[in-house]
């Protein structure tokens, strides 16, 4: 049986039901980390799916030479430096299908160098 319904099911026996909806909500808001790699001329992944008002940390590394991560819709812009990670954090507002992309020109394919953000309810 799934861990998360047994925790449900113990919660609202011994807390009640208002106990129960705070703890879920807690839980709700919790930071999402993602974690991306980006190499010549891909991110893994290249779809990132997160929640509109969860707090996301984002983990960004480079396995080959300097690239950048520039998500314009959430105000999201770093450079990624080979071997370092680099951290962003910020907070979904509003969902659909957003899309990222390199903005370091890191070669021929450079254009090519993109992945989408998808923010749901």
């Amino acid at each position: 049986m799934n861990r998360t319904i047994i925790l449900i099911i113990g919660l609202s026996s011994a807390l009640g039901m208002a106990a129960l909806a705070e703890a879920l909500k807690d839980h709700s808001t919790a930071e999402q980390v993602i974690e991306v790699s980006a190499r010549k001329f891909e991110f893994s992944p290249g779809e990132i799916t997160v929640r509109k008002g969860q707090p996301v940390l984002m983990k960004l590394t480079s396995t080959d030479r300097e690239h950048g991560f520039y998500l314009p819709d959430f105000g999201v812009k770093a450079k990624l430096k080979p071997g370092e990670v680099t951290r962003v954090t910020f907070t979904p507002g509003k969902t659909g299908r957003f899309p990222f992309a390199c903005d370091v020109f890191c070669g021929s394919g450079h254009e090519e160098m993109s992945g989408t953000m998808v923010v749901t309810e």
